[in-house]
């Protein structure tokens, strides 16, 4: 990507946030393409894992921020502002990211390169859940999967991806990254 981290999140934040503004409230209930989720869910799982890992890797709290049970877009609209706003702040440029996993990275590269990469990848679901299209940039579709497939073997036995799908030779990138982290490509929702 060509942009800093915090033009990137702006991005990739703002049409996750679009796709959420855009969900009819009787939809936020319905299955995601992820087992077990629904469609708030989605918007809960991006809420609740950064967090933590800011205020543990690097002494960065975000919150509190309205729940995501009562109105997934107010929650998604409060919790995306703090990012923008941490991303935004010249200090956050010196502040690093300690993690036994991750190791040592400055902040604004730890939120592009495991938040803003995971916002853009459950766009995708959010949209599949939602019945709205995704609107994913496919360079950016194919990109993530190139530079997936060398640490593949360590991203499926980290839990997070299930088994690879297969897909169509001529299958569009959104459904080939959707299909690299184990969703059904050809999944919709049962209405």
């Amino acid at each position: 990507m060509d942009t800093s981290p915090a033009e990137d999140f702006r991005a990739v934040a703002g049409h996750f946030g679009d796709l959420v503004a855009a969900t009819p409230a009787e939809r936020w209930n319905d299955p995601s393409p992820v087992a077990d989720w629904t469609a708030r869910d989605v918007v809960g799982h991006l809420v609740e894992w950064l967090p933590p890992l800011l205020k543990q890797g690097a002494g960065i709290e975000l919150g509190p921020f309205p729940p995501v049970e009562r109105d997934p877009l107010a929650t998604w609209q409060a919790f995306t502002e703090q990012v923008q706003d941490l991303l935004d702040d010249p200090a956050t440029a010196s502040k690093v990211l300690s993690d036994p996993h991750l190791g040592q990275v400055p902040v604004p590269q730890a939120v592009a390169r495991f938040f803003t990469n995971d916002v853009f990848q459950h766009t995708w679901d959010l949209a599949r859940a939602t019945g709205q299209e995704h609107g994913m940039d496919p360079q950016r579709c194919l990109q993530l999967v190139a530079g997936m497939e060398p640490i593949e073997d360590l991203l499926r036995s980290s839990g997070q991806y299930g088994p690879r799908r297969p897909v169509a030779d001529d299958a569009d990138p959104a459904s080939r990254l959707a299909a690299f982290t184990g969703r059904d490509p050809q999944w919709r929702p049962h209405r």
